[in-house]
Order: C-alpha cells, then structure tokens, then sequence
C-alpha cells in the first residue's frame, strides 16, 4: 500500500505534462491565447517544477518526509482545481506555477520516502523499480488519458482529474507510511529564488522577444533582469554552507558535459512535442484522442532504446550511447524540418519521432548513470536531482527559444499569405481578418507548418550541440567501463 501511494503520487506528477500538451490547442481557443503566449502553459510549470525540485528534496529532509509529502500532494491538488476552473489566461498560468511548486514539494519526497520505508536489499531494489518503471510510463499514460478526457468531456478535466487522486493519497498516506526521521539543516530560499525567478525572467525575455520583437523595452529588461538575478544565484551558492544547487558538481568534467548534453536534449524534446500536437491537430485535423495515439510509439521505442543502452552499456561504456543517441536525435529532426501542409503522419512524423525516441532511450540510461558516477554516495540524490533540474530548466528555456525562431518564421509566412489571402477572400472574410487579425485555413496551416518547421530547425541544432559535447567532453577510461559491469538501471 505504502508503494502504491508512492506511485501514485510520482505517477500524477510525471503525467501532466503529456496530460496538457494534447489540451493545447483547445486552451489556446478557449482562453484565446496566442501561439507563443501558450508556450507558458508548459513552461509556468516546469519552470517552478524544476527551479524548486532540490528545495522541495531539502523541505522533506527538514521538516519530515510524510508531512511534506502530504502538503505536496494537496497543492498539486488545488492547484490542479484552480487550473480548471480558470477564466482567463492569467488564472491558468498563475495555477499552472503552483501545480510546479506542489510538484517540486511531492516528487523528490515520494522518491526518497521509498529509502525510508523499504529495507536496503531486494525489496527497495522492486520499489525504485516500480517507480522507475511509472515516471517512464507516466508520459503514455497522459497521452491517453488526456485525448480521452478532451474528446470525451473536456480539457478542463486533464486538471480536474489530479483532484480525487490527490485527496485519496492524502487520506491514505498517514495510514501506510510513517514519519522519517527530521535532520538538521537550513532552506536556501535565497538560492531558489533568485535561480527561479532569473530562469523566468530569461523564458519571458525569449518568448516577448517573438511577439513584440527584440529591440521592444520589456523584452530587453527582462534579459537585464535575468543576468543580474542569474548572477546574484551564483554569488549567493558559492557562499551558502548548504546550497541548493551544489556548484562544485559542475567541477567534474564528465558530470559537467552529462548536464549540458541534457540541457540540450531537452530543449529539443519539449519543443518537439510541443509543436507537433499543434500540427498534429490544427493541420493534420487529429482528434485529441486520435493526437493521444499518434504519439503513443515514443513512449514505447524510448523504453526500447533505453532497454538496448542498459544491456549494452557496461560493455561499450557510456559514451558511445551518449554520441549515439544526440545523433539520432539530431537526425530525426531534420527529417521533421521537410514538414509541409501536405505532409501526412505516416509518411512524414511517424518516422522522424521513432528515431528520434530512439536516440532519447538511450541518452536517459547514459545520461542518468554519468550523473552519479564517482559521486558519494550522501551526494547522490543532488546529483540526479540536478539532472532532473538541468531537465526541466532546459526543457523551459529551449522551448522559449524554439517559440522565438516559430515567431519570427510564422510573421514572416503571414506577410507572404494575407495578400493570397485578400485576393480570394470574400467581404465577410475580409472584416473578420481585420477584426481579428487571424488568418483562417488554408492560409492559417501554411503560416503554422512554416513556423513550426523553423522551430524543428533550431531543435535539430540543439541536437547536434549534445552529440558535439558528448564527443569532446565525455572522458571515461577502462576502469569505469570495468566498475560498470555489475549492471546498469535505467532511470526515469
């Protein structure tokens, strides 16, 4: 029972992101945002998720692993009520920050009350197994259960359902899992702060820059505001006696090379799927559950790639797997920048992604046991717990990016469409444009697709930056490769 309520909380965390992304396009109608504004749907989570994961770890240490557990999980919970009930773009950003800080509490508490609850030895090794096996599943369960929920009642209900699951693991959690024992310590609130809010201040730079340009004044002071809050969090960890981001972590080259690799990685996988559920279903004309399936074999050609890396790995090393796996990534989406208004999902994205997830299986194993290689052993959970930050800060940043380049491809796509547009468009046509400002299909699904296109162009250079820094910085020498040999776990 006690694991169950464990998983089950992992599993409600690790699955809305998938969750959303297949609700994108009917919040982006319902809330009216714009193409670039919506960016912030994922990244008001991540950005919270990820910037306060090692707080939430420290609280749990602190303050006791239950209770911590528990207040995450009913944030998560109200935050997701919030999230649905939402009028306006702002309510939902606004509930989509504070589903990030309930996540960022819950998660890393769930995965360490497992050491505290299950005795070292075979029964803990099933334990993390199961955990591993629900944060890789997790992203395949949302993809289904969020097309259904959309096409079935409405997207409002890919938030509403975290609901009863978080009140049940509430309820049920003082019953299975005892208190851990609390340690003493200190909150680096500072560092959080200032890391968090420097992150989003670089996100909101990136994505005003595509709307309003780059010589706009706010888009300029928040890169301002970045570098300084950005700057103020290195100066204040290398002071802090118990920080949050350890610094000296990045001073292993190999350590150092493993969270850049994923911080690349990642931008390109979250604007992947980002922009593929757009096309997916605003031009191919996908169903959201239709959507749901369609991305359904990354999920399962990742645990392919990840199951082939595991085996092969402490014979070949880690490195091979990382050169590799950034390679096919990188592959895949150049096939995916080809991506016109007549492309089909058979013969133009099914192929690109199972590469693409292949390369990605690959790098999760690889990525995962360089992060805590020559780590001690008190020093673990920091180091994979930075990698599961590089993951999602990256993810944040990279899609900012990827919805600058979008930006600026789609306005100048638009300018070439409307005098098309203006030519054939009737009167009624013509002052709905002008009112609107919205070009409809097929002018709208040009403008889209070559938007997106540039986006994948971008996504495929970030790519192929992980394949260049796997090359040069990854040095492991025979020796690792002989310590490795005992076997290697996928992580999540």
């Amino acid at each position: 029972m006690a694991l169950l309520v464990i998983a089950s909380c992992q599993l409600m965390v690790v699955l809305d992101a998938t969750i959303v992304n297949i609700a994108l396009p009917h919040i982006q109608s319902a809330l009216h945002f714009s193409t670039t504004g919506l960016a912030w749907v994922v990244s008001a989570y991540t950005l919270t998720f990820g910037g306060l994961l090692l707080l939430g770890g420290r609280a749990g240490d602190i303050l006791g692993r239950r209770r911590v557990f528990i207040s995450g999980v009913l944030l998560f919970a109200l935050a997701s009520l919030l999230g649905g009930f939402a009028q306006d773009s702002g309510q939902l950003l606004a509930a989509r920050a504070l589903q990030g800080v309930g996540g960022a509490i819950a998660s890393p508490t769930a995965l360490a009350l497992i050491t505290t609850t299950f005795a070292e030895g075979p029964r803990r090794n099933r334990a993390f197994g199961v955990f591993a096996a629900v944060s890789a599943g997790g992203g395949a369960i949302g993809l289904l259960v969020g097309g259904i929920l959309v096409e079935w009642l409405d997207w409002r209900w890919v938030l509403f359902v975290n609901v009863p699951i978080g009140v049940l693991i509430a309820i049920v959690t003082p019953r299975v899992i005892g208190e851990s024992e609390r340690h003493s310590g200190h909150f680096d609130l500072a560092g959080a702060v200032t890391s968090t809010l420097g992150m989003v201040s670089l996100v909101y730079g990136f994505i005003r820059a595509a709307q309003e340009g780059w010589r706009d004044g706010l888009t300029l002071a928040s890169f301002g505001a970045a570098v300084v809050l950005l700057s103020l969090f290195i100066q204040i960890e290398r002071r802090s006696t118990q920080p949050i981001t350890p610094l000296h972590m990045f001073a292993d080259r190999n350590r150092a090379g493993t969270y850049g690799i994923m911080l690349s990685l990642a931008a390109a996988l979250f604007g992947m799927f980002f922009f593929l559920t757009l096309f997916v279903q605003d031009v191919l004309g996908f169903s959201p559950l239709q959507a749901g399936l369609a991305f359904l074999p990354v999920s399962a050609v990742i645990a392919v790639g990840a199951g082939l890396a595991s085996q092969l790995l402490p014979r070949y090393g880690p490195k091979p797997f990382m050169v590799t796996g950034a390679v096919l990534a990188a592959a895949g989406l150049s096939w995916l920048t080809l991506t016109d208004v007549h492309s089909t999902y058979l013969g133009s994205i099914l192929g690109p992604m199972l590469i693409f997830s292949l390369g990605m299986g690959m790098e999760f194993v690889s990525l995962t046991l360089m992060a805590v290689s020559g780590v001690a052993s008190h020093e673990s959970g920091a180091a994979t717990g930075l990698l599961n930050t590089t993951q999602q800060v990256g993810g944040s940043l990279g899609l900012s990016i990827l919805v600058t380049v979008f930006g600026t491809a789609s306005r100048n796509e638009a300018k070439e469409q409307v005098p098309a547009f203006l030519a054939q468009a009737t009167p009624v046509e013509r002052l709905q444009f002008h009112r609107t400002g919205q070009l409809p299909a097929p002018w709208s699904d040009e403008v889209l697709t070559s938007g997106a296109s540039a986006a994948f162009v971008m996504a495929a250079v970030f790519t192929a930056i992980a394949a260049v820094v796997a090359v040069v910085a990854i040095q492991v020498r025979p020796s690792d490769i002989e310590r490795l040999k005992g076997g290697v776990t996928p992580g999540p």
